[in-house]
């Protein structure tokens, strides 16, 4: 295994931090273990060849590599299931009573679109035939292009559809063969899955959200980048918008102008 001097170390995290908002400063093993084997297969003789190759790679295409080697890509169908039983018993409803049939949601950091596609079947289900009436695609982006493809093909195990509740694997589920099953299509047509850093200087979107679901992300994230991100959402949100992060996040009343509602669920007033 090559070894990873202090230096090869400090500028990897630096760089990845600075690009990324990913603090790894205490992720020593998990650099080298997921790094080590791909430096040699490419022929690198050191961290600092393959760092510089990054730095000087104008395509991007090393710097996604690396994103996906490193980050971890872990979700599942209705993860965290009381924000679901919240947009269903709450959000929804709150929304049909109003006139504009226009829901813009964003799933940050959607991973390999489990929680998207979850997402897409409460709205269907919800609405019922009405669903036609409504505007409520759903962006989803996430900063791993490997994690997207996964989600963009919207093929899963069958072991996967366990928790989902039986109407929902027979009406929005295809079986492949006794491995995997695919979502179909209605349903894959509601995602725009997007490539995106939460780092960009700027968020290039024309029209404020009414919910984004942002969980279990920001714990890779220092407080000060954060407190950026956070405050960042609250501009970028219609007044009376939810947030939603993960149950392991929370936020202090002083980080941001979100109320508390519930936990891990925050609103715009």
């Amino acid at each position: 295994m090559k070894a990873i001097t202090d230096r090869e170390f400090i500028e990897l995290v630096q760089f990845i931090k600075q690009n990324f908002g990913i603090n790894l400063t205490q992720k020593r093993g998990l650099v080298l273990g997921r790094l080590h084997n791909y430096i040699e297969q490419n022929g690198f003789d050191s961290f600092s060849e393959y760092f510089h190759y990054i730095v000087n790679d104008r395509t991007g295409k090393a710097g996604s590599i690396l994103l996906n080697k490193l980050t971890t890509n872990h979700t599942y169908f209705l993860r965290e299931p009381q924000h679901f039983d919240f947009l269903e018993q709450v959000v929804l409803p709150a929304f049909a009573k109003g006139a504009s049939k226009d829901l813009r949601i964003w799933s940050a950091g959607c991973s390999t679109g489990e929680e998207p596609y979850t997402l897409a079947m409460i709205i269907d289900s919800f609405f019922g035939v009405a669903k036609c009436q409504w505007d409520a695609k759903i962006l989803a982006t996430d900063i791993s292009t490997a994690a997207l493809e996964r989600g963009q093909r919207g093929i899963y195990p069958n072991s996967q559809l366990n928790e989902l509740p039986n109407r929902w694997r027979t009406k929005y589920f295809a079986k492949i063969d006794d491995e995997y099953s695919v979502i179909n299509e209605k349903i894959r047509e509601e995602i725009i899955f997007r490539r995106f850093n939460l780092m960009n200087a700027t968020f290039p979107f024309k029209k404020k959200f009414h919910l984004i679901l942002c969980r279990n992300v920001m714990i890779y994230f220092d407080a000060d980048t954060k407190q950026n991100l956070v405050n960042r959402f609250y501009d970028h949100m219609e007044p009376g918008g939810y947030l939603f992060i993960g149950h392991s996040e929370a936020l202090s009343r002083h980080e941001s102008k979100y109320v508390f509602v519930a936990p891990a669920i925050y609103r715009k007033e």
